[in-house]
């Protein structure tokens, strides 16, 4: 016999084993032949899910399937969907159809329902008609689109489409293309007899698994000549760009060193009664700490989170084809977002140490909650307007709480630690030169060199170089485009960065040639302006290049572009900091200070 402890160790073990056999068996028990592992049996259950219906125009705006006054099949449940996060967040609501589809088996036309139309009934379809709704549906995670009716100009009456046909593809075991015809047009109007059908064809094609979701994509869109171009025309800049900067300075400051060398010889008496002038004048003030130092160190922090994610879910995006699973890429981002935690708390925490900040629990707390309360309390505004509508974009308490708890159990924990390790190995000053007690008064300048003309120019070239890429970002967000060309996105990302850096850069030598010394929230507000300029093409975009129309979908785009907008703002914006602050420490360590 054992010892107490020892007995309960196998215990213990002997738990942990049947759970994992549990499990184990569960798992195969479920996965045997479904739309998880896309893998059919003869005769197998095929799942139609209805998905969504809702203005063309309107991506945004949708409501549940069965909102209107469709119908049914005759299966009434099934119990083995659950929704995820992402798709909660997203407004999936997938609800069973209740079509009896078997893998490899037609179904002839064969009747849903027979409806009698009400006056609710026809004024429902009816109004669905006049705003050209369309709904959406998935058959193995594939998603498929028809139109609920139509409007006869020659007579002016509504119809409605009542026969689905559904021609499915599959190569050997998995279905790989999906096409819907709609037919069967019935006049809307009280009292009439609606007989929806659907009919199903099996066809064998020699499509492969992995590039079914190619029919969904559009190549003629995204590799236009226009596309290509304007990636030359902005790699060209940076080139330009790069070449003029180092040109530029690498004179200039060579002037400056000859200059400053020549004036170390001269003594004291000749120094005061010349004409010093330049950036090195302000080397007692120039590494000061700025004003609102915990909300900098904040804001730059949460600036690495988000470099940190979008590199990742871009390279994500790009070996995984993201776009090709439902919610995969709401998913990713959440994930990386929480996971790069520690990024956050490590930079933001390090700066506002070496800045001299004391109050770093508050910092802490504002780095790690400053774009999830920016995200959930737009996103909690315009759920208000969505439970008005009774849209499916209205999202449930359930997921509220679920998104509260991972700020406050993974995201916090994670800034935490990152914060108290910054701090401990990078949170000494180690500035080049020291500061002096009092500061120095900054002298009258052009009116072209003060702080707020800088930010306003600072983010002209960044958006030049990425303006052609915004519209095809926007295209597939807010019209009916996938985006799958992540690789593009990968390298406008890197033009982006270099841009940003080699203008801030730049304005920064400027500004501290003028002996102005309020360079670090300069150069991050002149990087980040950039974000200003998206916004405001944001407008141009709904008002001359889409149709959205409506409360619900005006409050979406203006709300959640002023997000990402801020977030591209606060990306440059630390971009443009963390370039200007490795040239400042370069030029000041260089020049001997008396």
């Amino acid at each position: 016999m054992g010892t107490v402890a020892e007995q309960q160790q196998q215990l213990r073990f002997r738990a942990i084993c049947l759970c994992l056999l549990v499990v184990g068996s569960c798992y195969v028990s479920q996965s045997q032949a479904d739309e998880h592992n896309h893998k059919y049996n003869d005769r197998e259950e095929v799942v139609l899910w209805m998905n969504t219906v809702g203005p063309y125009h309107n991506r945004q705006e949708t409501y549940a399937y069965f909102s209107l006054p469709f119908c049914s099949g005759g299966k009434s449940s099934i119990s083995h969907y659950h929704e995820t996060l992402s798709e909660a967040l997203q407004g999936v609501e997938l609800e069973f159809s209740g079509y009896e589809m078997d893998f490899k088996t037609d179904v002839q036309r064969s009747t849903i329902c027979m409806v009698t139309l009400a006056d609710e009934s026809v004024k429902a379809f009816t109004y669905a008609v006049m705003n050209e709704y369309w709904y959406q549906m998935y058959i193995d995670g594939l998603p498929i689109w028809g139109k609920v009716g139509e409007r006869d100009e020659r007579d002016g009456k509504y119809y409605i489409f009542t026969h689905k046909r559904f021609d499915i593809g599959y190569n050997g075991q998995q279905i790989v293309d999906i096409t819907l015809t709609t037919d069967g047009r019935e006049e809307l109007k009280p009292g009439s007899q609606i007989n929806f059908s659907y009919e199903v064809n099996w066809k064998p094609t020699k499509v492969e698994f992995k590039n079914r979701f190619d029919k969904y994509l559009d190549p003629n869109f995204f590799q236009h000549r226009i596309h290509w171009f304007s990636i030359f025309n902005s790699f060209m800049m940076v080139i330009f760009l790069v070449g003029l900067v180092s040109m530029i300075l690498m004179r200039t400051l060579r002037k400056d060193y000859a200059r400053y060398s020549k004036d170390e010889e001269v003594d004291d008496m000749e120094r005061d009664l010349g004409d010093e002038y330049g950036w090195k004048q302000v080397h007692g003030d120039v590494f000061r700490s700025p004003p609102h130092t915990l909300l900098f160190s904040a804001l730059v922090g949460a600036g690495y989170q988000l470099i940190s994610v979008v590199f990742c879910v871009i390279m994500f995006a790009i070996v995984g084809e993201l776009y090709t699973e439902r919610g995969s890429m709401l998913s990713t981002a959440i994930f990386v977002y929480a996971a790069t935690s520690p990024i956050n708390g490590y930079f933001g925490g390090s700066l506002y140490a070496r800045l001299g900040g004391r109050l770093w629990i508050r910092q802490m707390l504002v780095s790690a909650f400053t774009v999830p309360v920016a995200v959930c309390g737009t996103a909690f505004l315009i759920n208000f307007i969505a439970i008005g509508y009774h849209a499916s974009r209205a999202i449930p308490f359930g997921t509220m709480v679920a998104v509260t708890c991972i700020c406050l159990f993974v995201i916090l924990p994670l800034t935490l630690v990152g914060t108290v390790v910054g701090r401990n190995l990078d949170g000494q000053p180690d500035f080049p030169c020291r500061v002096n007690a009092v500061p120095r008064p900054i002298p009258e300048k052009k009116w072209y060199m003060e702080p707020l003309i800088i930010v306003l120019l600072g983010g002209v070239l960044p958006f030049g170089s990425i303006f052609i890429e915004m519209y095809f970002i926007f295209t597939s967000f807010w019209a009916y485009k996938i985006y799958y060309v992540y690789g593009f996105m990968l390298l406008v990302f890197t033009i982006l960065t270099i841009v940003t850096v080699c203008v801030t850069i730049v304005c920064t030598y400027f500004l501290l040639n003028a002996e102005d010394y309020r360079w670090q929230w300069t150069s991050f507000m002149a990087a980040g302006s950039t974000s200003i300029y998206v916004y405001a093409y944001s407008f141009y975009y709904f008002f001359f290049k889409t149709k959205m129309f409506g409360l619900f979908q005006t409050a979406f785009y203006f709300g959640y572009m002023a997000l990402f907008s801020g977030a591209l703002g606060i990306i440059c914006g630390t971009v443009g900091y963390v370039g200007t602050n490795l040239f400042v420490r370069k030029i000041y360590s260089n020049v001997k200070i008396d």
